[in-house]
This record gives C-alpha cells, sequence and structure tokens, in this order.
C-alpha cells in the first residue's frame, strides 16, 4: 500500500530527535522503585565481606583431617558472629552465613557428619573448599553494581542495598498528560446515553505509564470543541514533559485536536504500516512532544507499545530502550497483509515444554479482551505467511 511509513523507518526517527532529560534527584531505595539510574553506582565492599558458610555444618582444614576419625568441636559459631582462630587438628560447628574461621579453608554439611556430645566425625569428606562462599565471590569493591540508564527493579534495588547504599541518584521521573477526546465518550460509572460509548483508553495509557515508573497528569476527557481543545493541551504542555492523547486527529470536521496542535507547535500525522493502528500523530506542542494515538483501544494500546514507549523510555534516560523479544513456534496459520501486523498471542507449554503461540480469535482493532487475553504480540511482517511451526518473534507484554 502506496504512502504507508514502514515502522522502523518512524521508530528510528523519533529516537534520532529525543532529548533524554537532564533532571535528577536523590531517592531512597523505597522511593526508587521502577526509576531510571542516572549514575553508575560502584560498590563500597565485598559481598560477602568474608568468607562464609553455605550451609549448616562444620568446618575444618581439609588437609588435617581424615574420614570416618573422630574429631574435638572447638568452637560454635552463628550467623552474625565471628569465631576464632581454629584449633589444629579440631572442627567448628557452623552455620549458613557465618565467617568461615581463620585456619579453615572447607565446610562439611552436618548431613554427611554424625556428633558425639562435643566431638563429631565426618562420613563423607567433601572435595577441598566445598560449601564456602569466598570473600567477594558477588561483588567486589570497587566494581559496577548498576550502570547509568538501568531500570531499578525490585531485583535491582535489592542487589544495592547488598552494598549498603540506602539512597541512589535516579532521573526524576518523567511526568506524562494523558488525555482523551470526543463527545462520544463518558467515564465509568456514569449512565451512557445514545451514541456513547465509556472511556477505555485512559485507564489503558495512564497504567502503562505507570508501569514504566512516570507520573501521569490525567486530565481525563476533552469535548470536541476548539477552545477546550487548546486549553486542554495548554495545560498538558505546561504540567507534563510529554502529551499522550487518544482520538480527534482525524480529518473529521469534530476532530480539533490536529488544528489545535498546529497553532500551538507543529504537528505531523503518519499513515504506518501497521495493523492495527495505521493514523498516528506526532508533534509538539509549546516545544513538548506530542503523541496522537489512535482512538480504537487496540490500535493505542499497540502503537504506544511500538512506537510511543521506546520514545518515553529513551527521553527517561534509559539506555536500553527496545522492547525484549524471542522467537517461538506458530501454533496458527495466518497470512499478513500490506501493513505489519501485530498479533494478540498466548505462549503455552505443551506437555514436553515446547513452547508455541497461540492466537486469539477476533484480531479486530476494538477487541480489548484480546489484549487481556493475551501474554505476547507476535509481530509478522508485510506479505508473509505463517504456518504452524513457524518461527515468529514474540515480544511479552
Amino acid at each position: 500500500m502506496s504512502g504507508l511509513r514502514p515502522v522502523d523507518e518512524t521508530i528510528d526517527q523519533l529516537l534520532n530527535q529525543v532529548e533524554s532529560t537532564k533532571r535528577t534527584e536523590i531517592r531512597t531505595l523505597d522511593q526508587a522503585h521502577n526509576c531510571c539510574c542516572a549514575r553508575d553506582i560502584i560498590s563500597p565492599l565485598d559481598v560477602p565481606p568474608a568468607d562464609n558458610s553455605a550451609m549448616d555444618g562444620y568446618a575444618f582444614r581439609f588437609e588435617d583431617t581424615t574420614e570416618g576419625e573422630w574429631i574435638d568441636i572447638s568452637d560454635r559459631i552463628p550467623a552474625g558472629y565471628v569465631g576464632s582462630r581454629l584449633a589444629e587438628g579440631t572442627v567448628a560447628r557452623i552455620f549458613t552465613g557465618a565467617p568461615v574461621p581463620e585456619g579453615a579453608d572447607t565446610v562439611v554439611m552436618q548431613e554427611n557428619t554424625e556428633a558425639e556430645g562435643n566431638r563429631v566425625r565426618i562420613l563423607k569428606l567433601p572435595n577441598p573448599g566445598a560449601n564456602v562462599r569466598g570473600r567477594g565471590q558477588d561483588i567486589e569493591t570497587g566494581s559496577i553494581v548498576m550502570r547509568r540508564g538501568d531500570r531499578l527493579s525490585s531485583e535491582a534495588l535489592s542487589l544495592i542495598s547488598s552494598v549498603g547504599l540506602a539512597s541512589v541518584e535516579v532521573f526524576s521521573p518523567l511526568k506524562i498528560a494523558v488525555l482523551s477526546t470526543g463527545d462520544e465518550l463518558i467515564e465509568p460509572g456514569e449512565k451512557a446515553g445514545p451514541g456513547q460509548i465509556y472511556n477505555s483508553n485512559r485507564y489503558v495509557l495512564a497504567g502503562l505509564v505507570r508501569d514504566l515508573g512516570m507520573e501521569v497528569v490525567d486530565l481525563g476527557i476533552i469535548p470536541d470543541t476548539p477552545e477546550e481543545t487548546d486549553v486542554a493541551l495548554k495545560r498538558a504542555a505546561e504540567e507534563a514533559d510529554v502529551i499522550l492523547s487518544s482520538g480527534g486527529v482525524s480529518v473529521g470536521e469534530e476532530d480539533h485536536v490536529k488544528d489545535a496542535v498546529e497553532r500551538l507547535g507543529r504537528i505531523d500525522i503518519w499513515k504506518l504500516a501497521i495493523k492495527p493502528g495505521k493514523p498516528l500523530a506526532y508533534g509538539e506542542v509549546s516545544g513538548v512532544p506530542f503523541f496522537g494515538l489512535p482512538g480504537n483501544p487496540v490500535s493505542a494500546f499497540v502503537t504506544y507499545f511500538v512506537v510511543a514507549k521506546p520514545f518515553l523510555r529513551a527521553m527517561q534516560g534509559y539506555s536500553n530502550v527496545a522492547s525484549q523479544y524471542f522467537d517461538v513456534a506458530s501454533a496458527f496459520e495466518f497470512t499478513s497483509g500490506s501493513r505489519r501486523e501485530y498479533l494478540r498471542v498466548r505462549i503455552v507449554q505443551d506437555e514436553n515444554g515446547d513452547l508455541s503461540l497461540e492466537k486469539f480469535q477476533n484480531q479486530g482493532s476494538g477487541i480489548m479482551t484480546s489484549v487481556v487475553w493475551a501474554d505476547a504480540l507476535a509481530e509478522v511482517e508485510v506479505d508473509h505467511h505463517i504456518m504452524p511451526g513457524d518461527l515468529v518473534r514474540a515480544y511479552p507484554l
């Protein structure tokens, strides 16, 4: 189909012109979840800080010990305590996480021993150095724990806390204005009249923005008048770093967003070679980036995921902005048309542990149940025929 812009070309163009935020702030670990790391984090210490036992058992010097012989227990070392230097020819009772005493180099698990009073014998001698976690085995002093541009997931925050840091410098979360246009829209809880529908895009877009760790400036529904549209866009530009709008950028007489954005800045309306979601607007309002997503719920979701999300991540300062994907065998037959298609699919596992993709039956752009049902988007290139068993690129949701 002539006149359609390739999806990858559009994404590259947007990423080439995006300006990453420079605003940073210090946040405690409790407040930093899902934020973007603004500075390399260097470990001030070794983790673990000393050789320690990987399990409950007995610490001993390997070359001084014989399997099956009774040996005196000279010390007892719980986690959080440091034992004395191991007396020659003895063992130390030790617990998981406790520092291995000076003079010992191996730990035998208690299941492979027999204890009697203040002595023990090793029934099965382990290999030298067994069950000892070495100092700095996980993290060494001076090593980089997290890099600038990394997402601070719960796992990342756990890692940072393990080196004793209570706060971290992050890029201040972007503020994203979310607005919907259309006199046909009403909010859930209101009674729908003839021709009215509930505003579902507000909730999916706001939720997706929050999933990125960004803040939502919720402008709700904007009435279809030039005056109201101007007021809403001006407010969005004043309060937010990016504006996300759904609907209202077609050429209809009641679609005022396009004209309003042009009055306040600039706008390009692109017809992308993507299905669902062919029409996409991008521009700026008073210097603030503006995305005009389609009004159909699935189209808004797909164009956000494929086009807007990488832009937002790049603007937030992330070093890796591409959506992760992997190739999975198709369980369906499908033929695409003149646009790249993103099918709502589910990843299933058979009795042998092999993965495949199931396709939701109705792939219409207004079928939001397909998005709820799916756990991935399957990317199918233009004019491509897929048969069961063919590998398909899948983007987990």
